[in-house]
């Protein structure tokens, strides 16, 4: 498949039918969570203003890269406006107050307190914009007897029981190879944001949104906190067996392959039996209802596993999914970018990108039938829109942001085809 089959983005940036383009973000965040929240808003064409330190984000070290290029920034990153201050420095942290009164959101993911020596939290962000919806991303949270500790995603996996619950039960505890936590934080300040956001509407009023990455991965332990306070019952790891849905396991196929069966209600459980060859099981005591195969799940996983070992992986997948049980092989990156569906759905995107001409990239969650998200253009090199920024929506002239890029506050970065020019980098909008 070549990149042409991927889903080219069809509308502008400035598509009338985007269900957040008359909102503007200003996003303080680093890392993972933070940009990951933003770019939610952004795909659903919110104006995304992403401040980067002059050395740019930490992101950009993190993951694949060519030509110095990180490919995961690319991602993450797309469809912001990318500026770069040095928010150690009283001009930058002028320029945020500035954009601050111009934006109706605040991403940010310091550790609590940071923002507070800057002069830029939350109470200080209200007086200059009573209405500010201010979105705060930390490891605990900004209150409570661990908010000044750092965190990253897997600290906050960690200390909130998801971690203890992720592996095989006689191995230490495992971890998704990507920061799983961060991302189901960011998705958390994203809604936060879309809920403050609605309640400015009907209200005027502005708020904070307080989202701990230890909260967001123990906000999914819903199972778990009822059964420890009822039966004193501490969850265990359960490798790819899912407690209590049965049967649900990962089993081998006689080629080396690796598919996945979930079948816990009574009619998955019928269908299943047939394909395996057992229908007159239907019938046994042991595996009449969904709490006697729970009793009874090593036998089953037995029975499961002797049929898939006699069958590849192509055929048992077939077989199963012909007859609607739930099942599937363990999918690569590479089967992905093969598999019509992905493509069908639009899930690869072949995106502009100022450097690469284009990139694939996830595609836009959820799917809305009215007013769907979309991707414009990739993120490129730190501080690329600094100064066409800093002219729409500051007071600053054009030789005030020359004296601050001389002094080191803020950063522009050319675009690739104005590096060999000499003359200034081209702008637009109105000096305000």
């Amino acid at each position: 498949m070549t990149k042409d089959a991927y889903a080219i983005p069809k509308t502008s940036e400035n598509d009338k039918t985007a269900p957040l383009k008359k909102y503007r973000v200003l996003e303080l965040g680093s890392l993972i969570s933070g940009p990951f929240c933003g770019s939610f808003l952004a795909d659903f064409g919110a104006e995304v203003i992403k401040v980067e330190q002059i050395e740019g984000d930490p992101l950009r070290a993190i993951g694949d890269r060519i030509d110095g290029k990180s490919l995961y920034a690319a991602s993450i990153m797309r469809n912001k406006r990318l500026i770069s201050l040095d928010l150690r420095a009283p001009e930058a942290r002028e320029i945020v107050r500035d954009l601050v009164r111009r934006c109706d959101v605040v991403i940010e993911n310091f550790r609590p307190g940071v923002l507070e020596k800057w002069e830029l939290g939350y109470d200080d962000l209200v007086k200059l914009n009573p209405s500010i919806v201010m979105v705060r991303i930390s490891g605990f949270g900004q209150d409570g007897p661990y908010a000044s500790r750092p965190g990253y995603g897997v600290i906050g996996e960690a200390v909130s029981g998801l971690r203890h619950l992720i592996g095989d039960p006689d191995r230490p505890p495992a971890r998704a190879a990507l920061p799983l936590t961060d991302y189901i934080t960011g998705m958390y300040a994203a809604m936060g944001a879309l809920v403050a956001l609605n309640h400015r509407e009907q209200t005027g009023e502005g708020q904070c949104v307080d989202a701990s990455l230890f909260e967001s991965a123990f906000s999914f332990l819903r199972s778990e906190v009822p059964s420890y306070d009822k039966l004193a019952k501490v969850a265990v790891r359960a490798g790819s067996r899912l407690p209590g849905h049965v049967p649900s396991n990962l089993f081998a196929t006689k080629d080396g392959g690796y598919i996945h069966i979930s079948a816990a209600n009574n009619s998955l459980f019928q269908r299943l039996l047939s394909v395996i060859g057992k229908p007159e099981l239907v019938h046994d005591p042991k595996f009449m209802d969904p709490v006697q195969r729970q009793e009874n799940e090593d036998e089953i996983d037995r029975m499961i596993a002797e049929w898939v070992s006699q069958h590849d992986l192509d055929t048992a997948e077939k077989l199963l999914v012909d007859a609607e049980v739930v099942a599937s092989r363990i999918f690569t990156v590479a089967d992905i970018f093969r598999d019509p569906h992905f493509k069908a759905r639009d899930m690869l995107v072949n995106a502009p990108d100022d450097e690469f001409g284009s990139l694939v990239v996830p595609g836009v969650v959820p799917k809305l039938s009215r007013t769907p998200g979309q991707i414009c253009r990739t993120g490129g090199p730190n501080g690329r829109d600094t100064v066409e920024v800093l002219l729409e929506h500051t007071k600053l002239s054009r030789s005030q942001i020359d004296a601050l890029l001389e002094k080191g506050a803020i950063k522009q970065s050319r675009a690739p085809q104005d590096r060999k020019a000499d003359e200034a980098v081209p702008v637009s909008g109105a000096v305000l």
